[in-house]
C-alpha cells in the first residue's frame, strides 16, 4: 500500500524560522520533497545568512506570493563599521579597513536619519536581482562590473545602538525591496568608513511574527506524522 498521499490541493501557508546557512530554496525545497507537497514557493527570500521568518505557500496558496511580498517587513542584527567585504556579509572575505577615529555619535545620528523615510539605494553586486537576464550575483563570482539601477524604498523605521561600537545594534521597518546590505554599505559610506553586516533576522512580515513560526526539522516531523509518512 503505497502511503505517501499528497495533502489536498487547497494549499496552506507555512511559518518557518529559517535556519543559518539555508538559502530560501534550500527551504521549500526540502518541503516539497520532505512533505510531498506538488507546489510551494516563498514570499520574499532570506539571505544564506540571515535567518527568520520565511512565509511559504504551497499548492492553491501560492496565489497569495505576490500579496505576502508586498507587505511590511520588519529585521533586527548587527553591523560593524570599519571594515568591509565585497557581498557586505560574512559570505566573502574581508577587503578593506577604515579609520573609526572620527565616528561620534553625532555622525551615527546624521547616518541614521539620512537613511529613514523615503530613499534610494542601489542593491547589493551580490543579489538575486537579474540584470540581462542572469542573478547579479553570478556576474559578481566572475568579477564584472554591472551598472546597478536604484530602486525607491521607505524605511519607516531605522534604530541603532551604539553601545558596543564599532558593532552596531539595529532595527529596521521596511517597504518590499529593501536590501539591509544596501542600507549597511550606504551607512558605513556616510559616516566616511566601511560597514558589513554580521547578523541579519527578519522578524516580521505584515501581521505574521516569527515568534509564530515553526522550526523546519519539527515541522516536518509533524506534518510527514500527519501525513502517515515514515519518519526521514
Amino acid at each position: 500500500m503505497n502511503t505517501e498521499q499528497p495533502i489536498p490541493d487547497e494549499g496552506e501557508v507555512i511559518l518557518i524560522d529559517k535556519p543559518l546557512t539555508w538559502t530560501s530554496f534550500d527551504v521549500a525545497n526540502k518541503l516539497k520533497r520532505a512533505c510531498k507537497f506538488k507546489k510551494i514557493g516563498h514570499a520574499g527570500t532570506l539571505d544564506p545568512l540571515a535567518t527568520g521568518l520565511l512565509i511559504l505557500c504551497t499548492g492553491k496558496k501560492t496565489k497569495q506570493i505576490d500579496t505576502y511580498q508586498a507587505q511590511e517587513k520588519e529585521y533586527t542584527g548587527t553591523f560593524v563599521l570599519g571594515k568591509t567585504t565585497p557581498s557586505i556579509d560574512l559570505e566573502t572575505e574581508f577587503d578593506a579597513e577604515f579609520p573609526l577615529d572620527h565616528i561620534d555619535e553625532h555622525l551615527l545620528e546624521e547616518a541614521r536619519m539620512k537613511l529613514t523615510g523615503d530613499i534610494e539605494q542601489t542593491p547589493p553586486i551580490y543579489s538575486a536581482v537579474k540584470v540581462d537576464g542572469e542573478r547579479l550575483y553570478k556576474k559578481a563570482r566572475r568579477g564584472e562590473t554591472v551598472e546597478i539601477k536604484k530602486r525607491a524604498v521607505t524605511i519607516s523605521l531605522f534604530e541603532i545602538n551604539s553601545n558596543e561600537f564599532p558593532t552596531i545594534h539595529f532595527r529596521i521597518i521596511c517597504t518590499k525591496g529593501t536590501y539591509i546590505r544596501s542600507m549597511v554599505r550606504d551607512f558605513g559610506s556616510l559616516t566616511g568608513s566601511g560597514a558589513y553586516l554580521s547578523a541579519l533576522r527578519r522578524t516580521r512580515i505584515g501581521d505574521f511574527s516569527v515568534e509564530q513560526a515553526s522550526d523546519l526539522t519539527a515541522f516536518i516531523q509533524a506534518k510527514r506524522e500527519e501525513l502517515n509518512l515514515p519518519t526521514e
